[in-house]
Parts: structure tokens; sequence; C-alpha cells
């Protein structure tokens, strides 16, 4: 592996010796395995094993290993426990029918870790590097990757933090990129249904020149309270809008927002301030391919209110990797709401197609035409 850190105008390379294996001895049985993947829910179970690489200035990427599964040792005085200085991905493997094991668009969320230390000061893992590690391990935890009936999969969580063990406020010195792994089933049970939205007028997620564009923990901290806000209006997401104007729509607590009007165009909030969404972009080519204009622009609340009442706007879609592709229902205010867009639930509803293509290339049951999908194992 090679390293590079761009902090201060220094750049610093070097390399590490191979990964290295250390097998778990005491596996979890097949047995028990088979009834976990029957019915795995969302990060309840975790694979044998986890990788580990670590990052220091003087030797760069190394130490590279895989090894069982377990609690970590962290001193009480490491840097990300006091200053959040993290980063995170998340991604999935699928099982094709000829029990293959595939990603989707790896090398997209290596880019956006490096977009995501950029903005928090961490080293910067090589795009080839973070692949091989996610690979690794998956290829090692293969047996718990699911078959893909009802989209079952293996949910890969990357994630690199600022392990140095010291109090002062400077880029830490000492860094570690982990990957685990853990089960996951359909993310709707029952089939999907629209989602209803609470918009917060008192919560923002990110400002300009914030950290809103970065997948790092803070950002999901944040939006928690306005959460709670909205499942305490009996709603399921929150809308987040614009921290400068208050007008303008960002997105949901984790998902890309995706407005269909009455004449084919599909409008979806421009980013700067939020998360470049790997599934949003998938879907923008999609939709391309499908025929339909894409408008990346600024779209106002207003916007939305007055589209869903007069009928311009016939469909609102939300997007992300655990959900994929879900409908926008009702949205909800204080003091008033908007309804769902009056084709939400039509069976040749675009959200549906746009989610069964999807869908069906990740699990490998459609043709790649865009060359999406990367074979681990």
């Amino acid at each position: 592996m090679r390293s590079k850190r761009t902090l201060g105008g220094s750049v610093r390379q070097s390399s590490t010796a191979s990964l290295s294996t250390t097998p778990s001895s005491s596996p979890v049985s097949d047995e028990r395995l088979a009834e976990i993947l029957a019915n795995p829910g969302f990060g309840n179970h975790f694979t044998d094993h986890m990788l580990t690489v670590e990052w220091t200035p003087e030797q760069g990427w190394h130490a590279a290993r895989i090894e069982p599964y377990a609690p970590l040792s962290i001193d009480p005085a490491a840097a990300v426990l006091h200053y959040a200085q993290e980063t995170f991905e998340g991604m999935k493997a699928y099982r094709h029918d000829d029990g293959s094991v595939w990603s989707f668009r790896p090398e997209e969320n290596a880019k956006r870790m490096v977009r995501s230390s950029q903005r928090l000061a961490l080293p910067e893992l090589p795009v080839e590097d973070f692949v091989a590690c996610v690979d690794a391990l998956v290829e090692a935890d293969r047996r718990w990757v699911p078959e893909g009936g009802g989209e079952k999969s293996l949910y890969v969580r990357p994630f690199m933090f600022a392990s140095e063990v010291f109090l002062g406020v400077r880029p830490a010195q000492h860094v570690t990129f982990m990957v685990i792994a853990s089960p996951a089933g359909a993310y709707f049970k029952g089939g999907v249904k629209p989602v209803t939205l609470w918009l917060t007028e008192e919560y923002t997620r990110a400002g300009r020149g914030g950290m809103g564009a970065a997948k790092t923990g803070g950002n999901y901290a944040s939006s928690l309270v306005a959460q709670q806000e909205a499942i305490a209006q009996g709603c399921d997401q929150v809308v987040f809008l614009d921290a400068q104007e208050g007008e303008y729509v960002e997105e949901l607590g984790g998902m890309n927002l995706y407005f269909v009007h009455r004449d084919g165009r599909v409008v979806t909030p421009e980013t700067g301030t939020i998360l470049e969404g790997i599934t949003r972009a998938s879907i923008i080519e999609l939709l391309g391919k499908m025929g339909h204009q894409v408008e990346e622009r600024r779209f106002s609340i207003q916007e939305w209110k007055d589209g869903v009442t007069s009928g311009e706007i016939t469909e609102i879609f939300a997007c992300g990797t655990a959900a994929v592709v879900t409908p926008v229902g009702e949205l909800k205010w204080e003091g008033g709401s908007a309804p769902a867009a009056p084709a939400v639930e039509a069976d040749d509803a675009l959200w549906t197609r746009v989610r069964s293509q999807l869908v069906d290339v990740q699990f490998g049951r459609a043709e790649d035409s865009f060359g999406w999908m990367h074979r681990i194992c």
C-alpha cells in the first residue's frame, strides 16, 4: 500500500508489507449462521473477521491485517473520542445466482472517503487500496454474504479514525482504518411504502464551508435531534433546509431527494453542502438513459409545496445505500402539511422502475451496461 497525506503543503509516501491474515479460532457455526442469514435485520450481527491498517507520518499506511472480530482496546485520550476526527463509508456486497460475490461502484466510495479525509485532515487511503481492503475482508468472510433473495446483502462499513493518544487540537499523527461487515435484510419488510416527512425549521444539517459533503459521524449525530422531532410528530424522516436562507431543500437525515415533474423532468438538489451519494449519482445516470432530463439545482420548499398541490410534481422519491429507493408521501411542518404527489403509489411510477433496474443490476439479474459492478470473489 501507498500513503499520501497533504497537510500544510507536505506530502508523505511510503509502502507497507502485504496483508496478513489470522483466521478466527471460533467462527460462527454453520447452523448459527444459517439462523442469522434467515433474518439478519440490520447492524445486529457481525462477521468472523475485521480488517485493520495503521497510519503514521513516518511509516505511512502499514500493519495491514485481517484478524478475528473483537472489541477494540482504545486509550481514553484517543483523539477521536474528543475531537471526532473520523470518516466512514457504507456499501454492500451482493451474491449473484452463480454464487459469485460483487460490490457496487466501490471505487466511488473510495474516492468519497478521500474527499472526506481531506476535509477532516486525515490521511488519504489510495482508491486501489481501499477497494483491495474491502475485497479482502469480504472474501475472508464470503460465507456471510446471504443469497440474494429478498434483497439480502452483506453491509460493509469501512471507517477511519484518529487513534493518536493526545489531547492537543491538531491533525492526528496516528490514524487507524478498519473494515467490518454485517449481513443485512431487506430495508422494507412487507414491501416498499411511502415515507412521511417532517420539515424541521429549527435545525440545519450543514452550512457553506462546513462538513455537509463529508461522510463523517458528526453530520449524523447532529441530525438525530431533528429525527427525534420527526418521530414525535408521527413522521418517518426529517427534511433539512439550507442553513443560509432556510428556503432551499437539501436532503433527508440520510437520503438524497428527487422531484419528478409532469413533463418528465427530474430535479434533485445540487451538491456542495449535501452528501454526494453514490446511489444518487447512479440514479442520475440511469434516469438519463431512460430519457429523463435531470436538473441539479437549488430547489425551494415553496416549489415543493406548490408543485404537489398543483400536480406539477407527480412523484417524489429518496435514495440511499440502505433503502436504495423509497417513495415520499406526505410532508408535514408546524401548522401545516402538503399531500403526497399524485402518482407516488402508481404501479408504473418512475421510482418503481428506477428501483427495479438498479436492484436488478446489483443482484446480477440485469445487464450492467454502465460497468458499475465489481467482482470480489
